[in-house]
């Protein structure tokens, strides 16, 4: 089984990058997308936005142009979650999630704190709050693939200059240290580490100073799964032959 995890910076803009053109191509069997930037009804007379063979959800941020998520599954999902049950982030279009059978897939697109204090308080509620949330997966002891876009490098090999960003959201001593708990407390695995342990690898590059070619970048899109998917974890990539987002699409291949 294939999945893509993938910040599109707006779907519609990846479209025109080649995005949908690629995907044809990747054998994905799941897919999903963050940042979205539309509303649904923007995107339903156009069927690239619905790949033929897949089952699509697109979840939206009450705010036009902003946020969203969304999962493409050629497995026909038994249910549909599309809400968190945090109204702050439920307004952002932060979560969806699709049941099938014994195993749920989710797209998740954490708050960043690069704007300013107010978003980072907003980014620091959302951890508070989703902690127990996964608590209550490991509860529950159902398998869980958590696509998306953490807007957090947890360690010092997640980003390549860790030196100059030890104060700056996403990569601040607490918000590292919440992942931490989230992979040492709760036992969830961070399958591209586990994949690629010693392996220097990005999924974001500042539309600054070159960065993407440079590969001056931060590893803050993950899978993470439940430990009992730690045996099916096949492969990795990231894929960067082309561009069509300041993030790649991770790719992880599951037994």
């Amino acid at each position: 089984m294939r999945v893509i995890s993938f910040n599109a910076n707006g779907i519609r803009a990846a479209a025109r990058k080649g995005f949908f053109d690629w995907l044809a191509t990747a054998d994905a069997d799941l897919v999903c997308i963050q940042e979205t930037k539309a509303q649904a009804w923007q995107l339903e007379k156009d069927p690239t936005f619905w790949p033929e063979g897949y089952h699509c959800r697109y979840v939206d941020a009450e705010r036009k142009g902003y946020s969203g998520v969304a999962i493409y599954s050629r497995i026909e999902p038994r249910a549909v979650t599309t809400e968190m049950g945090l109204a702050e982030f439920d307004a952002e279009g932060r979560y969806c999630a699709f049941d099938l059978g014994d195993l749920t897939v989710a797209s998740l697109y954490l708050p960043s704190g690069s704007a300013g204090d107010h978003r980072q308080a907003s980014k620091d509620r959302f951890l508070e709050a989703f902690l127990p949330m996964l608590q209550r997966v490991r509860d529950e002891e159902r398998s869980l693939i958590l696509c998306g876009d953490w807007n957090i490098a947890h360690r010092e090999i997640d980003l390549k200059n860790w030196r100059a960003n030890r104060n700056k959201s996403g990569f601040l001593p607490y918000e590292r240290a919440w992942l931490d708990r989230v992979f040492d407390d709760l036992g969830f695995v961070d399958a591209h580490r586990t994949l690629k342990p010693d392996v220097a690898e990005y999924t974001w590059w500042s539309n600054r100073a070159n960065a993407w070619n440079n590969n001056v970048g931060w590893r803050i899109d993950y899978q993470i799964v439940t430990p009992d998917l730690r045996e099916q974890l096949a492969d990795v990539q990231v894929y960067r032959e082309e561009k069509f987002s300041d993030h790649a699409p991770l790719i992880i291949d599951y037994r």
